[in-house]
């Protein structure tokens, strides 16, 4: 797989969401999406990310877009995760990181000198045709939803 780009045609995944039910991006043509890579549920930068989406999720739809996350968490952390902040959109249980190397998401990380593998916080914005409008990389878990439109 090469780099993935702005511009280029996004990768096709395939993944269960928190209810078990597969999620594809073949599903999504016609639509607008906002995919976006976060490492662990119920963190504080995770959670922050989720309830800023979450809070403006009706805005979202409203412009046209859906949303579905993706870690590599289990589907039933995702569904502990999802009740436990009502979030109104679908996460994805990546546990083979799968999807996340399709998308260039999964790699080396460092925190307090410490290096390890792990998912960088990235949200790709994907038009209805399945082309990679926007990709962002500098995640302000707190402000997301406003980078999102700020960027489309």
């Amino acid at each position: 797989m090469g780099e993935i780009k702005i511009g280029l045609q996004a990768p096709d995944f395939k993944g269960n969401d928190t209810n078990g039910k597969e999620v594809s991006l073949k599903q999504f043509l016609g639509k607008k999406l906002i995919l976006y890579f976060y490492p662990k549920d119920n963190t504080s930068g995770c959670t922050a990310e989720a309830c800023n989406l979450n809070d403006n999720y009706k805005s979202l739809l409203k412009s046209g877009y859906n949303v579905i996350g993706v870690s590599p968490d289990t589907s039933v952390s995702h569904q502990n995760f999802t009740k436990k902040y009502s979030l109104k959109f679908n996460l994805i249980a990546d546990t083979d990181k799968k999807i996340a190397q399709l998308y260039g998401v999964w790699g080396e990380k460092k925190m307090y000198g410490r290096t390890y593998m792990g998912i960088k916080r990235t949200t790709f914005i994907i038009n209805e045709k399945g082309i990679i409008e926007n990709i962002i990389d500098k995640v302000n878990t707190k402000e997301h939803y406003s980078q999102i439109i700020e960027n489309k």
